[in-house]
């Protein structure tokens, strides 16, 4: 007998069995955590559903999904807002299909428009896609010096500038610096930033697994800024920052590059670049690395819409946004940001 339940926050018991199957199971992601469900419905305050499929005691496969109903973005279920990968995780095909069938019986009785799916690997041939993100991995070398070879001759010519202009790269306990660097980031590029109480919450919930990586200057001025994730064997660099005389040090590069020595130096295995828009600064900048663009497979079920909702920057909608974005205060887009930023998931 195979029953579909649902993770309740004060169930810690049942969280950690959660977390053993995500540990175990080669579909699954560090999204595919049970702490996610604290931070997406504790910090911006969304209903989660997540699901597990249960038979005789054991777990077999897990659903993290969180309800957004904005007025500007739309109602949607996904697996799983501000999460790059998601989706299904299980077993087996049988134990996928009873649990997208009782994610689908949740999306009807919220009224979204949409579900999504936010896939490594495809699952729906059927059901529209959107085409726009891929993702970069590559595998870390045993050796810090084959890393370092295995980059590209231009880019590791960046890397060895950033080392000759001797800066240095330092664990964070907080995100005081890392934020004050991503902030001013993501306004200079006309979007608003999530909350520092977000990041905070990030580096609780997930202890040694989430780190934050600044670089300074030799006098001791932060330039660049990484908050990364890891699992099993795998670095996941996820948000950064940095401010904009980083680019005459180096600095960017050089963050990288310390991110993906210290990785080697802990015996992982992958280094994960993260996900990118085709077409965008950063696809290049990671195509420059030696990585190779892989695909995502976001599926959409279409409940109330005709077609894949666009909320990215790239919409020519918001065009007039991100320009009056750019050019507000820094104090006031850190204030008004996390209201916007909620809704997008």
């Amino acid at each position: 007998m195979l029953n579909i339940k649902r993770l309740m926050p004060t169930d810690i018991a049942t969280a950690q069995r959660w977390d053993a199957f995500v540990m175990a199971s080669p579909e699954s992601t560090f999204f595919h955590r049970a702490g996610w469900q604290k931070i997406v419905h504790g910090i911006f305050h969304h209903d989660t559903y997540f699901l597990y499929a249960e038979s005789d005691g054991e777990i077999l496969g897990v659903l993290p999904l969180g309800h957004v109903n904005s007025w500007l973005f739309g109602n949607s279920l996904s697996g799983l807002p501000f999460a790059v990968y998601g989706g299904i995780a299980a077993a087996s095909e049988e134990v996928a299909q009873v649990l997208e069938q009782e994610a689908q019986g949740i999306a009807r009785r919220l009224g979204v428009a949409h579900l999504e799916w936010r896939n490594i690997n495809p699952r729906h041939a059927d059901w529209p896609k959107q085409d726009l993100y891929v993702t970069f991995r590559k595998e870390i070398l045993m050796e810090e010096e084959a890393n370092l070879l295995a980059i590209p001759r231009k880019q590791r010519a960046m890397v060895r500038k950033g080392i000759k202009n001797d800066l240095v790269s330092t664990i964070d306990p907080d995100v005081e610096r890392f934020f004050a660097l991503y902030a001013d980031n993501v306004r200079r590029h006309g979007t608003p930033a999530l909350p520092k109480r977000y990041f905070q919450a990030l580096l609780a919930e997930f202890g040694p697994d989430c780190e934050v990586l600044t670089v300074s200057a030799p006098d001791g001025r932060a330039l660049s800024s990484v908050l990364s994730f890891y699992f099993r064997g795998e670095v996941l660099p996820y948000y950064a920052g940095d401010f904009e005389p980083a680019r005459e040090f180096a600095a960017n590069d050089f963050k990288y590059w310390e991110l993906m020595r210290r990785a080697c130096a802990r015996g992982l295995t992958v280094f994960d670049y993260g996900r990118s828009k085709q077409g965008t600064g950063s696809y290049a900048f990671k195509k420059n690395w030696g990585f190779e663009p892989t695909p995502l497979h976001y599926e959409y079920c279409l409940y109330k819409r005709d077609d894949v909702p666009q909320n990215n920057p790239s919409n020519a909608r918001f065009k007039l946004l991100i320009a009056t974005w750019r050019r507000l205060p820094l104090v006031l887009t850190n204030w008004l940001g996390p209201f916007v930023v909620r809704n997008l998931g």
